[in-house]
């Protein structure tokens, strides 16, 4: 899978993105991470990229002209390595625009991909206004072999270029952060994770936090006795079926205590329905 992000700060990016797992996948050639420098597409001698918001108030704005030319070059280069026809500025930007314009987001808050197959690549533009980022999100993202993140700065992105290339507004939580490039790197880990090859284990992948709407059971490690907790005998007998069933039962209960809107969400089986109201009456006795 390849990442092209688009940024003023491309060595924060690669310094946090290129160590760990995900530093060994770009080595193995299981990812690309490419930082593109806006200021590259200044046109002017100070490489300059923003200027004062038309209508005053605080703080400068990010201009149209080099975000787009950075863009452009991005899609540019994609459409080569796919051996994609060339097509001119208006072709590209065709199918461009807003959710609105583009396709109706699903309820993860990512396009349909039904509108955009075939097209230009996905670009995410990392925003406090977008949907939510989500595992769900990550697992349909991982689907894509190009995805696009372009990082505001200042006050944003001149509202123009991000109506011509964007296709997904995300955010990675409800607070405002300096720049993109945070929400950027975190995006890039949660689906790079999903990619197959990137964990050594890739079933480790399938039984994590957020599987099924439900948060991960407790594990432990040796030694089976630790400042007087002990290892719970379940995880010792060997049974291979009692484990799995007190796994599932863990995460159903760690949901319900840290996460209930998670739980909410959750195809709980009748019987698992039972158990829970079993536990809450007992609580109440």
């Amino acid at each position: 899978m390849n990442f092209h992000i688009l940024t003023l700060f491309p060595e924060m990016v690669l310094n946090g993105l290129n160590t760990s797992i995900i530093g060994r996948a770009v080595n193995s050639g299981l990812l690309s991470i490419e930082a593109v420098n806006i200021r590259d597409y200044a046109f002017n001698k100070h490489q300059s990229v923003d200027d004062y918001p038309y209508g005053g108030g605080a703080g400068m704005l990010m201009q149209a002209e080099p975000v787009y030319l950075a863009w452009k070059a991005v899609e540019e280069k994609i459409r080569a390595r796919r051996s994609l026809p060339a097509e001119n500025d208006a072709a590209l930007t065709e199918q461009s625009g807003t959710p609105d314009q583009t396709g109706v987001p699903d309820q993860t808050g990512v396009l349909d991909q039904s509108e955009t197959s075939g097209k230009r690549s996905r670009v995410v533009y990392l925003s406090p206004q977008g949907d939510v980022f989500n595992q769900k999100m990550a697992e349909e993202l991982a689907q894509e072999e190009d995805l696009i993140l372009l990082c505001g700065h200042y006050e944003g992105i001149d509202e123009r270029v991000l109506e011509e290339v964007v296709t997904d507004y995300v955010s990675i939580g409800d607070y405002v952060l300096t720049g993109g490039e945070l929400p950027a790197m975190v995006m890039v880990d949660a689906i790079s994770r999903l990619v197959p090859g990137v964990l050594h284990n890739d079933v480790s992948a399938e039984f994590e936090s957020f599987q099924d709407n439900l948060l991960e059971y407790p594990q432990y490690s040796r030694p089976e006795e630790w400042h007087g907790k002990k290892v719970p005998p379940v995880l010792l007998s060997g049974h291979h079926a009692n484990i799995e069933k007190w796994r599932r039962e863990q995460s159903i209960l760690r949901t319900k205590e840290r996460r209930p809107d998670l739980l909410e969400k959750c195809e709980l089986t009748e019987k698992e329905k039972k158990w829970l109201e079993g536990l809450e009456i007992q609580k109440e006795i």
